[in-house]
């Protein structure tokens, strides 16, 4: 029996604050994902050394700001992230953030292509971080915060809990059946 899991299936959700950032980044590499398989559209679109897009970051930090907003690995959860990292930058600029949806819409291939839900969820994560202000999660250094708790990070990093859990709710709401977002609230 592996303890390898399916990607649908992890999550760690805000709740589990008292983690640490290496307990939690463990607990992601279950997953067991091969980051040669991520289509070259998407390594383009948001990797940090072709510099197309403002808050784009290596994929080990993607994972870290997956953990620190307490989401998943489905589609929502992937456009939530970008969308919040994005706007983290406060350097986002509307025409930069249609052209992303675009790609992300249009070029992405199979699962990573967004939907017109996934479209929203990334733009709620795009305002949920202009109207909260938090560091620019691009250009955090991680290794030091490898262990402390996912909570004591989110604190230091601006990252509004409440806000957040208010918007997972919604979030809730609006896709009844979508099972990432059904996860959110624990």
């Amino acid at each position: 029996m592996s303890d390898t899991l399916e990607f649908t299936d992890w999550h760690i959700p805000l709740s589990r604050g008292g983690l640490t950032l290496r307990e939690a980044a463990a607990d992601l590499a279950r997953v067991g994902a091969d980051p040669q398989d991520i289509p070259f559209m998407v390594r383009l679109a948001e990797n940090p050394k072709f510099n197309l897009f403002n808050g784009a970051v290596d994929l080990k930090t993607h994972d870290y700001i997956h953990l620190i907003l307490g989401r998943g690995l489905c589609a929502k959860d992937e456009a939530f992230v970008i969308g919040f990292t994005m706007g983290s930058t406060s350097r986002l600029s509307a025409t930069e953030e249609s052209l992303f949806t675009l790609v992300a819409q249009f070029l992405y291939p199979g699962i990573y292509r967004f939907t017109d839900e996934d479209v929203k969820v990334f733009k709620d994560g795009v305002r949920l971080a202009f109207v909260s202000e938090p560091r620019a999660l691009n250009q955090v250094d991680y290794a030091p915060l490898m262990d402390r708790r996912l909570a004591e990070i989110r604190e230091e990093l601006g990252i509004e809990v409440p806000l957040l859990r208010a918007y997972y709710a919604v979030e809730k709401r609006r896709y009844p059946h979508s099972p990432e977002s059904q996860r959110l609230l624990d």
